[in-house]
């Protein structure tokens, strides 16, 4: 079980096409802060229809696509 799982269980059941969250939104959503972790966690997304397309320092976003 990933510490993700919250995160990528609300994209499942609520999101669909391509999207970006900040970091806050992240971490309201998944009940973590998002850490330099989540490039290793980021893996598993695919299994529920999505990757990550762009990660920004500067803005504080996350771009994600569903497969």
């Amino acid at each position: 079980m990933s510490k993700y799982n919250q995160l990528w269980q609300y994209l499942k059941n609520n999101k669909s096409g391509d999207f970006e969250l900040s970091f806050d939104e992240i971490a309201k959503f998944g009940n973590v802060p998002l850490a330099h972790s989540f490039l290793r966690y980021k893996k598993e997304l695919p299994e529920y229809g999505f990757e990550v397309k762009k990660i920004s320092l500067k803005n504080q976003t996350v771009k994600f696509h569903q497969l």
